[in-house]
Parts: structure tokens; C-alpha cells; sequence
């Protein structure tokens, strides 16, 4: 793989190759997306071709179809290096893996091309992706308005970490924009929201968030795991950074941690120095495990859909559930505004049954298919409870101010028979309420 300068990434611009143009000094110097090793992504293809194509590159030695794993942490330097360093564009150059590894650029290519976003940066997990791009947009002193249905980790980063380092944040209900607009002081700097929430599934208003920014020019942070490219692309209506947990559908089965932020060329190139100095660089293999994951995205996703509406059609005809949380029902408080915002319902479906808690756990040893674990998003459906893990470190005053019931169960409905998945969750409720 080249890493002369002719590398499309090359933030120079083509006229400073010859050396008729000093890139310090020049006023029409202008950052290129990437950074990119020179494979195109064509801009007509669609979700299941740039998942498949974009960012991968054949072995150039041997003709072996898929990008390699590029197991090294050390690159040959040239004089070309050295200048990238000096002339501020090492983020271009294969220099440390730390810095940049060419099966982490296969990936955020990838990523870049299915979110529609300039540049990306891929992280060693969700969270480290938040706690970059969030401290990357504020200073110190500096406020942030977020969403109230959070997951529970970006909860105890706003309310633990950020206070630590001088910084504050208030939490608004997500649909109260009137809330949203008070909670904003001379000192904000951020909003902080999710697409789709974790884990009652309530869908934000893009568009009405992102005028409501602009006019007090701010800039915005939106957590799309639930609603992964196939499903919704923030960027393209005025987001400034995406964030993903790519350990969920990103990667689709249960075996990377791994996290994504995409956006502007400008804006990502200001996080990545965050990366090299919190050390949250993703592994060339799990790369590779998250480029392979990818490339499934659109027809995962598809099925998770077909399977979590089915599913949610039959706990809503349930007696013994009180109530289902799934935007594409026509019973979800956002069911119209998910079909605006959403090309796909993903397959996460939230439920209260009778009987409270201990009817909830009981009913996650009941069931046979789903696995009871700590995350959503892979190819099997797996079940939790969000008391006891997700939001396990809020009060339980604190779980029902954002609206999680007691009896609260969240599936991530999987990729298999639906027929299956509906039996087995009946022959559950069966025996939990005989």
C-alpha cells in the first residue's frame, strides 16, 4: 500500500505535490475527506454495495479478496513522514497504529461511505467514542444539554466525569422542546441526544433539533446505535458528530467492542488528537471483525426489522403485557414521526409485563432462544432487564422519572424464525403466568 503523498487523503491539495503552493500559508488549502488509501466508493451504489465494497481493498501481493489484517503497531518512515508531522497532516500518514493503521482506514472508510460522513474515526468501544467527540466540543466550564433517556454509561460520564473537569450538563425529556430551549445557559456549548433511545425507544425529532441549534449555535452530538446508517443518517440533516457503539449492529455478532464517530473532515481530525491521548485505538484485528460484521449491515438489519415488528405485534396481543415500546407500531407514541425520520425500525423491542421485576427475571430464564446478556445488536436475540444492567446505576426514582417501569424487559430481536422466537416467547409468558 503507498504512502506517498499522492495518498487521496493528503490534506495539502494536489497543487502543493509540486511544491509550487506552501501549505502553511496558503488561503485555499482545504482538508479532503478521508483519510483514504485512493479506493473510491461511487456515489450511486447502494447500502448493501458500500457495505460490501467501500474502504476494502484486495491484498496487492497476493490477489486475496478482503482487506488484510494489518497486525503491527510500526511503519517505515520516509522524509515524508517526518514533513507530514511538521506540516500538520500525520493523521494521513501510516505512522504508529495508535495514530492510523490501514485495517482501521479500510473500516472507517467504510463507515464514512454508509453514513454519508467525510471522515471517521473508529474507537476500542462506544464509550470512548462519546467521551472523545463530547470533550472535544466543550471547554472547560462549559455546559450540555442532553436527553433524559440515556443509555446508562453516557448518563454516568455527563454526571460523574464532566463535573470532575469543571464542566456541567442538565438532563431535558428529549420531546419537551420548550425544556430543551430553557435548559440552555450562556455557558452551553452541546447538545447531546440519541436517535432512537435506550431503551424505550423513543424517536428524536431531527429536524426540529437541529434548527433549534442553530439558532442558538450550538453544535450537536447524536448517538445513533439504535438506528445505524441503513436506518437513519443524522449527518444529512445538520448533525455536526455521529456516535455509534459499533459493538452493537455496526459489527452484528457479540464478538467486538468497538465504537465509531463520524462527521466533517474538520470535525473529526479535532477528536482524533482525543484518541491518541486517552490511547482508545481499535485493534487491527477487531477491525477486521467489525469490516467483515459491516459488510452484513444492510440485509442484518432488514431482518431485525421483519422479525421485531412480528415479535412486537404479538407481545402487544398479549394479556399478560401491559405495554410495548416499537416505533413502527401504530400504538408508539413516534410512530409518525419514525416513519419520517427512519428507513428501518432495527430490531430492539421494549416491553412491561405484569408482575413487576421478579416476573421479569423469571421470564428471562424462562425463554430458550433469546440469551440474557449485557448488549443488543447481534445476530441472536438476546434479552435483558435495563434495571439491572444498562440503567442498574440509576435509583429506582431515577429509572422511573425516565419512564422504565417495573416489569421492564428489553429484547434484541436476532435474525432467526420469527415463528420460532414468538413460540418460545409465549411458552415463556405461559409459564411464568400459568
Amino acid at each position: 500500500m503507498s504512502q506517498s503523498s499522492d495518498i487521496k487523503g493528503d490534506p495539502r491539495g494536489a497543487s502543493a505535490l509540486d511544491g509550487s503552493i506552501n501549505w502553511l500559508d496558503d488561503l485555499k488549502r482545504k482538508r479532503r475527506a478521508g483519510p483514504s488509501a485512493g479506493h473510491e466508493t461511487n456515489e450511486a451504489w447502494g447500502d448493501s454495495t458500500r457495505a460490501i465494497h467501500s474502504g476494502s481493498r484486495d491484498d496487492p501481493q497476493t490477489g486475496a479478496i478482503g482487506t488484510p489484517i494489518y497486525q503491527n503497531t510500526v511503519f517505515a518512515l520516509t522524509e515524508d513522514h517526518y514533513r507530514s508531522v511538521e506540516e500538520g497532516y500525520p493523521r494521513d500518514r501510516f505512522i504508529y497504529t495508535r495514530y492510523g493503521n490501514p485495517s482501521q482506514w479500510a473500516v472507517q472508510e467504510k463507515l464514512a461511505a454508509l453514513e454519508h460522513a467525510e471522515s471517521a474515526l473508529v474507537f476500542s468501544s462506544g464509550m470512548a467514542a462519546i467521551a472523545s467527540s463530547v470533550l472535544t466540543l466543550m471547554d472547560k466550564g462549559a455546559h450540555v444539554v442532553a436527553t433524559k433517556e440515556i443509555y446508562g454509561g453516557a448518563y454516568n460520564f455527563f454526571n460523574q466525569e464532566l463535573p470532575s473537569l469543571g464542566m456541567s450538563c442538565t438532563l431535558v425529556d428529549p420531546k419537551d422542546f420548550d425544556a430543551i430551549e430553557a435548559a440552555i445557559q450562556p455557558n452551553t456549548q452541546l447538545l447531546y441526544f440519541e436517535v432512537i433511545t435506550n431503551p424505550l425507544l423513543s424517536v428524536l425529532d431531527l429536524p426540529r433539533l437541529v434548527d433549534l441549534a442553530r439558532r442558538h449555535r450550538l453544535r450537536i452530538i447524536v448517538d445513533s446505535t439504535l438506528a445505524p446508517p441503513v436506518a437513519c443518517r443524522p449527518l444529512e440533516y445538520g448533525v455536526d458528530i455521529v456516535v455509534h457503539s459499533a459493538t452493537k449492529y455496526l459489527n452484528g455478532h457479540s464478538d467486538v467492542m468497538a465504537g465509531a464517530a463520524l462527521g466533517s473532515r474538520k470535525l473529526i481530525d479535532q477528536i482524533w488528537p482525543r484518541l491518541l491521548n486517552y490511547g482508545s485505538c481499535l485493534d487491527p484485528h477487531a477491525c477486521f471483525l467489525l469490516e467483515r460484521g459491516l459488510k452484513t449491515l444492510a440485509v442484518r438489519m432488514k431482518a431485525h426489522e421483519e422479525n421485531a415488528l412480528a415479535v412486537a405485534r404479538f407481545l402487544e396481543a398479549h394479556p399478560r403485557v401491559r405495554r410495548v415500546y416499537y416505533p413502527l407500531l401504530e400504538s408508539h407514541a413516534d410512530h409518525k414521526l419514525a416513519r419520517q425520520i427512519l428507513n428501518n425500525g432495527s430490531g430492539a423491542v421494549t416491553f412491561d409485563i405484569e408482575g413487576g421485576d421478579e416476573a421479569a427475571l423469571k421470564f428471562t430464564q424462562a425463554v430458550s432462544i433469546p440469551k440474557a446478556t449485557a448488549s443488543l445488536g447481534g445476530v441472536e436475540t438476546l434479552v435483558s432487564l435495563p434495571a439491572s444492567l444498562s440503567h442498574a446505576g440509576l435509583t429506582s426514582r431515577q429509572r422511573t422519572q425516565m419512564g422504565i417501569n417495573p416489569g421492564c424487559v428489553r429484547l434484541s430481536v436476532g435474525i432467526e424464525d420469527s415463528k420460532d422466537l414468538i413460540a418460545d416467547l409465549d411458552q415463556a409468558l405461559t409459564k411464568i403466568f400459568p
